[in-house]
Parts: structure tokens; sequence; C-alpha cells
């Protein structure tokens, strides 16, 4: 059994919080929070004080349902101030038996021969895959047997600016963060199939003011990217085009969005709708629900393409076989897969949701939740790959035993002997165990029974 968890997903439109418990491994949802983001732009903190009061309103709000202090913090972090590279590392097997201690310490050796930016700290170092004595690529050599261990690792920096200034904000309110964790790499975490995994697929994470890109092989991440546009985009787009205040343009996005052209043969469906003017937001003017998608097919368009361009000069398309996973909340867009695989080509498009953890606080079955259960799943270690954290500690997936189902106590009658009662004028025989000894089973024996050969049954 797990001690408990809070995970922490730093949004540009909401900051969430959950408290969760893996007992035996299952996970337990004991508390959750939300809270409108403030002080956060583009996942960059812009101002401490107005970011700590968001983040302690949504940690509040999920410890006041659990009532206790957690163990560990996970805090996702964007890849807006990210760097990676790859490096190698060998080892001698001194012992010949591979243990967690030969694996962190290639992890280390791996890191040790990299080159880290000065200012730049590292919070992933993940294996792309293992060798043991020249063999062939091994996702999981622990307890195998060999005289070399070699590895090529993923190693994911942050900027140490950006990770102080996320540090302070959550000092601020009060909370001692373990673990930061990349968005890109907990969103995949939470959507992915094995299979996806083993044969190489490409994770696209539309959040609201940044899109992350991820692509995985096997149980590693190989690739991420980062761009600086969202939903917000969207939104913006409309209340600049429209002339209309920004709530206003969100409520039309959400409501009308889509990707799809209108119906002309629906003589019942909406053709104009009215909106405020800035300024002036007592009189409203009529728009067509035609522009407004013109609008927003655009500026999806925008941002696929320049996906499409960013991965195209990665040269990561040829190991994408499982295709591309669309998630996020611009994702929730109508028509937004029928667009992107006009765009792709060939390549399959998937728009997915998190692995639902079901509980009785908030549903995580929707696109923009994929963080946060990623966050969840990484910080009970759920993931299934070996890993340097943040904080240079070697994780990896251990199988929870599963909880022990109560065993019935086996129930030996008793030899009752006659004792005398009084009650009234007449004289009764009550029934009244005899207990002579008692074996430690909970169990009791008489002498006769003894006699019988029962106690060396039980």
């Amino acid at each position: 059994m797990s001690n408990t968890l809070l995970a922490i997903d730093i949004g540009t439109i909401n900051v969430t919080a959950v408290i969760a418990k893996n007992d035996y491994d299952t996970i337990n949802i004991l508390g959750t929070g939300t809270a409108p983001s403030e002080g956060i732009n583009k996942g960059s903190i812009i101002n401490i004080d107005k970011a700590s009061g968001c983040i302690k309103a949504a940690a509040d709000s999920a410890k006041r349902s659990f009532g206790q202090d957690v163990d560990s913090t996970v805090v996702s972090i964007s890849g807006t101030y990210t760097r990676s590279i790859r490096s190698t590392g060998s080892i001698n097997i001194p012992n010949g038996q591979i243990t967690p201690n030969e694996i962190k310490l290639v992890l280390e050796t791996a890191l040790y021969n990299s080159t880290i930016v000065p200012d730049y700290e590292v919070i992933h170092v993940i294996p792309i895959f293992f060798k043991v004595d020249d063999a062939n690529e091994v996702k999981n050599p622990l307890d195998m047997n060999g005289s070399r261990l070699d590895v090529s690792v993923y190693i994911v920096t942050a900027k140490k600016t950006a990770l102080i200034n996320i540090q302070s904000a959550l000092n601020n309110a009060n909370i001692e963060v373990n673990n930061f964790v990349l968005n890109g790499y907990a969103s995949a975490l939470s959507v992915l199939e094995e299979e996806q995994r083993n044969l190489g697929v490409a994770v696209i994470d539309l959040g609201g003011s940044t899109t992350e890109i991820s692509l995985f092989k096997g149980n590693a991440i190989i690739y991420n990217d980062f761009l600086p546009i969202g939903s917000m985009n969207i939104t913006k787009d409309l209340s600049i085009m429209l002339h209309t205040p920004m709530n206003a343009a969100e409520e039309v996005k959400t409501k009308y969005g889509t990707l799809y052209p209108l119906d002309a043969d629906n003589a019942n469906s909406i053709k104009r709708i009215k909106m405020p003017t800035i300024g002036d937001e007592q009189n409203q003017s009529e728009h067509s629900l035609d522009r407004i998608g013109l609008i927003i097919h655009a500026r999806v368009e925008e941002t696929l393409i320049m996906i499409k361009d960013m991965m195209h000069q990665s040269g990561v398309n040829e190991t994408i076989n499982a295709g591309i996973v669309l998630t996020g909340g611009m994702s929730k867009l109508p028509g937004i897969k029928k667009l992107a695989s006009a765009i792709f080509g060939d390549i399959p498009i998937k728009v997915a949701n998190p692995f639902n953890i079901k509980n009785g606080w908030m549903s995580f079955d929707d696109q923009s939740m994929s963080t946060i259960v990623g966050l969840i799943f990484y910080g009970l270690n759920k993931n299934t790959t070996f890993e340097l954290d943040s904080n240079r500690k070697l994780r990896y997936y251990k199988q929870t035993p599963k909880a022990p189902k109560p065993q019935p106590i086996p129930q030996t009658p008793t030899k009752s002997e006659p004792i005398n009662t009084t009650k009234g004028s007449q004289t009764q025989q009550v029934q009244k165990p005899r207990i002579d000894e008692d074996n430690g089973l909970g169990i009791t024996l008489t002498k006769e029974d003894k006699s019988q050969g029962l106690s060396k049954f039980w």
C-alpha cells in the first residue's frame, strides 16, 4: 500500500489538484479541487502572488475533502522552458546479476556523460533501451545476468529560473514539491496503450495556450517539442475579428465552435447569433456562424500545419507506426480528427480521452484531464519504465500485492458440562462450555478433543 499523493496540474485556464492513493494496485481518489488560473501565461508564471493564490485554492479544496497531510507532491511543468538531449552510458557488472543498483548506476553514468546547459536542471532521465553484453536491445534488464550493461537515454531539462518561480509559488501556498513532470510526458502516460507505445506513437496535447508534442517508442519518450499556441488563441481571434469581449468569444467558441460546415439543408439550425461589442456591451451585433466557423477553422488548421512541419523537420515521422493521438482541450472541437487526417495524410489519427479513474469526486473522462491523470499515474508509480526523476532517484514499476482475502476461522465444537442454577424453587441444568487450552490459532480444544486427535489435526 503506497502513501498519499497530491498531483497539481498548473494550466493556463485552470489549476487542478487531486489527492490519490494506490491501494493494492487500485487508485483511490481522496479529494479534488480546481481554481481558475491567474498569473500564468503559456505555461510560465508571470505573477507569483496570483499564481500561488489559485494553486492554494485548488489544493485546499482537495485537502478539505481529505482532511489529512499528504506524503508527496508532483507538479506539471510546461515544455515552454525545457530542452532535451540524448546520451549513453556503460558499466561493468562484477556480481553478474543486474539489480536496481546497477540500473541506477548506468543511468547516472549516461547523465554524467551528457552536456547539460549550466542554467538548466534535469527533470527526467529516461532509458530508450538497454543492452546486456552486446546482445539485442532489451526493455527490462532487471534480474538478467551479464558482465556489462549499456543504456541509451533521453534527458529532459528545464530552465532553473522557471523551476524556482514555480517553487516560490508553491512555497507561498504552503506546498512542498517532490517531483516535476513534463506536461507532454504526463499526458502520454494517461492516453497510450502498450501496443501503441511498442509500434511508436506521437501524442499531441492541444492545451489552453500551449501545444506539446511527445513521441513514444517502447516505454520511452524519444522526442518532445513545444508550440506556444492553444485554444485561447481561437478565443482571441474571435474577440479581435468580431470586436467582442473575451468572455463572449469564449462562450461562443464553447457553444457553437465546430470544424464541420453548417448544415444548409436544416431549416431549424441557427444561422446567426447576437454578440456584445467591446466598449458598448449594451448594444449587440449579429454575426453568422459561417464566419465564426471560418475563424476557428483557420486557427486550428494553421496550428496543425505548424505541428506537421515541426515533426517533419525532426525526422520522427518514420517511427510513428501507430499514428498520432490528439488530446487536450482543443481536441474536443467537433471535426478535428477529420481536419488532422487531411493535413497529416496517411498517418492514422485518434482523439483520446485519458484512462478514466472512477471516483465520486470528478470525471476524468475528458481530453482536458489528460495531464492530471498522467501525474497521478506517475506519482503512484503506475508507469512501466525505469527513470531517474527530478531528485535523481530511480523510479520503476513495482507490482503491488493484492489485498488478502479474509479467511473464515474454523469453529470447533466444545465439550460442555452441566452446572446447576436455581430459579425460584426449581433447579435447572445449564450447559457451560469447558475450555481447557488455547492452541494459539483462536481455537480452543478440550481434553476429550485432544485425546481424539483434533489437536494434531489443527
